[in-house]
């Protein structure tokens, strides 16, 4: 076994050294600074996208000119799969694929029919799941579901198409997004969750619309917080529409709501149901409540970055010992303690300490390059 050790830059830029001799501590699941455990992988595999939400590619930035990532640089599907195996090894249970849009990567349900083969040391199978557009879905879904995928989560910001169409500024009309829906739940991708993120001023008006349309259906409807990740949206803090201010809303003009228990520890869509039975909905609140003490998610680049958070600024490169000349055995080994030992000083909670001088611009990731 090889003591050769690799420097990886924090978020807050301390230099950690990242020794791949076996922590002390290898229980399973890995547990951070704060004691969260691992649980949830993230994998973005493309940085392009179909879309120039104005919320996360808005065209001022992602224009015809901006350079996206060369396929050289994007990890194989056999380098991703071999890096998700050391995850699943240390406790991971969830594994989701986002983008930019990820149904954008040529032949994807190759890499979900190698994912869905991983197990957990208890002998489980991963949860593999996908967020996405939707635009693609009536082509793929089928495909999809026969590879192994076991849902899908669809990003829809209004039901009324005019609204619809100056979010996504690329003239996508809401029918389209809505027979992927279709094409998912005939296809068994479900439960579909819908995510619906609100700015205020732009698709807040949208809020009671999207509740009766999806009220009643099997699908559930997620609304979630403008929040400032990345730092191309101009996001500002009055343009935050509260969860509070949803639910109440919605209780008032639609239909009472009543709250639901968390499915497991680190969800982080706060649910609610009907009470007359017509179905669920969730609310994500990264901004007015803050969910960081019970997160438990990681995110890898599809270029071989880690993440340990989505507020970030900086990531920790896995490719050059992902790409090393080592033997696959040797490599995987490196990874498990690298991963391990990165999840062990952990300490972000970016959403519970944001404040006003937070919120000034950085250089934060982009969601368009990490997914949600």
């Amino acid at each position: 076994m090889t003591d050769r050790v690799i420097q990886l830059v924090q978020d807050n830029s301390r230099v950690i050294p990242l020794n791949f001799s076996a922590p002390q501590n290898s229980e399973v699941p890995a547990k951070d600074h704060f004691n969260r455990r691992l649980h949830d992988l993230r994998i973005s595999v493309t940085d392009r996208c179909n879309f120039r939400c104005v919320y996360c590619m808005p065209k001022s930035i992602f224009d015809k000119d901006y350079q996206f990532l060369p396929h050289k640089d994007l990890l194989s599907f056999e380098e991703i799969e071999q890096v998700a195996r050391e995850f699943v090894a240390l406790g991971v249970e969830k594994i989701r694929l986002t983008g930019g849009e990820p149904l954008l990567r040529k032949n994807i349900e190759i890499l979900i029919e190698q994912l869905a083969r991983l197990r957990t040391p208890g002998g489980k199978p991963v949860e593999i799941t996908l967020t996405t557009n939707g635009t693609l879905l009536r082509k793929k879904s089928k495909i999809l579901k026969e590879a192994g995928l076991n849902r899908v989560t669809v990003s829809l910001d209004a039901i009324d198409d005019a609204v619809f169409k100056a979010m996504n500024d690329v003239d996508f009309s809401v029918n389209e997004v809505l027979d992927g829906i279709e094409a998912a739940h005939e296809a068994g991708l479900g439960p579909i969750k819908v995510n619906m993120v609100v700015k205020g001023g732009m698709n807040d008006g949208q809020v009671l619309p999207m509740a009766k349309h999806f009220k009643g259906t099997p699908h559930i409807l997620r609304f979630i917080e403008y929040m400032d990740v990345g730092s191309s949206n101009g996001w500002k803090m009055d343009e935050v529409v509260p969860s509070a201010r949803i639910i109440n809303m919605i209780s008032q003009q639609v239909s009472q709501l009543q709250m639901l228990d968390a499915n497991y520890t680190g969800e982080v869509a706060e649910r609610w149901k009907y009470s007359d039975g017509t179905g669920e909905i969730g609310v994500i609140s990264s901004v007015t409540q803050a969910f960081c003490k019970d997160c438990t998610r990681i995110r890898l680049s599809t270029e071989g970055k880690l993440y340990t958070c989505l507020f970030a600024s900086k990531g920790h490169d896995l490719k050059p010992l992902i790409r090393s000349n080592a033997l696959p055995e040797a490599i995987g080994e490196q990874l498990n303690h690298a991963i391990r030992n990165l999840w062990s000083v952990r300490a972000d909670r970016y959403s519970e300490i944001r404040t006003e001088n937070t919120t000034q611009p950085k250089d934060r990731i982009e969601m368009s390059y990490i997914g949600g």
